[in-house]
């Protein structure tokens, strides 16, 4: 069954980033239900078109593959380039890539936790910058930021990883009161643990926050991709995930990093 509201625009084009597994893949079947136009990114070429084939079959108008490495600093622009020579304009832009490294600052992987900034912050931030203005100059346009819970709080053993999502939330509810009456809405998804591959490339498996119930990313997508059609600033999926986003504004900041790192801590490492 469609899922836009009887009164959305129309949106035809859909670009999905980290579209090969979990979220951004129920994403990217959700678009496809309804008929869009997609075009996935990922690193992972034979998994995008293995994946573009079922698409297809689930109703997308077509599906474009554009392999990129988003931890590439040119990556951004490279994809842009590549849409305007094919004249592709995008009304929907989800940035779903993004990954967490497990550990102490001082001792994971330094090259990992700098890549992890590049993707979910840079590469974030460059692509919405670059496609962003056609949309408001159109005045139509959806953008959708998957952040996490992990955004509300500071996050020991998993520091660059909850910073990067503070800062997408925090982005992603400026931009939606900068796009206000533009035709651009802007909307910010903070899941809670999903069943996704997110934690054991992480290497994180085995930490206390795995030992509780887990959304699957099939209804996490369905519960974003509902809030950015009606264009909501801000989606929490999850009645415990509201309610732990919302203890945050109560607890004093040094008590809930020391919350989330007991629950992060896990067995140490180098990532």
């Amino acid at each position: 069954m469609p899922q836009t509201p009887p009164n959305a625009a129309p949106i035809q084009t859909a670009l999905v980033t980290g579209a090969s597994a979990g979220i951004g893949l129920e994403l990217a079947r959700l678009l496809a239900a309804d008929g869009h136009r997609l075009i996935l990114v990922s690193r992972d070429s034979a998994k995008l078109n293995d994946i573009a084939g079922r698409l297809r079959q689930l109703g997308a108008s077509s599906v474009d593959v554009l392999p990129t490495d988003l931890s590439k600093p040119d990556a951004p622009a490279r994809l842009a380039d590549q849409l305007a020579a094919e004249r592709l304009e995008i009304d929907i832009l989800i940035n779903n890539a993004g990954f967490g490294v497990h550990g102490r600052v001082a001792d994971a992987n330094l090259q990992r936790q700098l890549d992890l900034i590049q993707v979910n912050i840079t590469s974030l931030t460059h692509l919405t910058r670059l496609l962003l203005p056609g949309m408001l100059q159109r005045r139509r346009g959806r953008i959708m930021n998957v952040a996490s819970v992990a955004a509300f709080l500071p996050g020991p053993f998993m520091a660059c990883y909850y910073a990067s999502k503070a800062y997408v939330m925090s982005l992603s509810l400026a931009l939606s009161h900068e796009c206000k009456g533009s035709g651009v809405t802007v909307t910010c998804v903070c899941p809670g643990p999903t069943q996704t591959e997110f934690f054991t490339r992480a290497g994180i498996s085995d930490a206390p926050i795995m030992s509780g119930q887990m959304m699957s990313a099939a209804a996490v997508a369905r519960i974003g991709y509902h809030g950015m059609l009606h264009g909501r600033p801000l989606v929490v999926t999850g009645w415990s995930n509201k309610l732990l986003a919302q203890s945050t504004r109560l607890a004093p900041r040094m008590l809930a990093a020391a919350v989330a790192g007991q629950r992060n801590r896990g067995r140490q490492r180098q990532s």
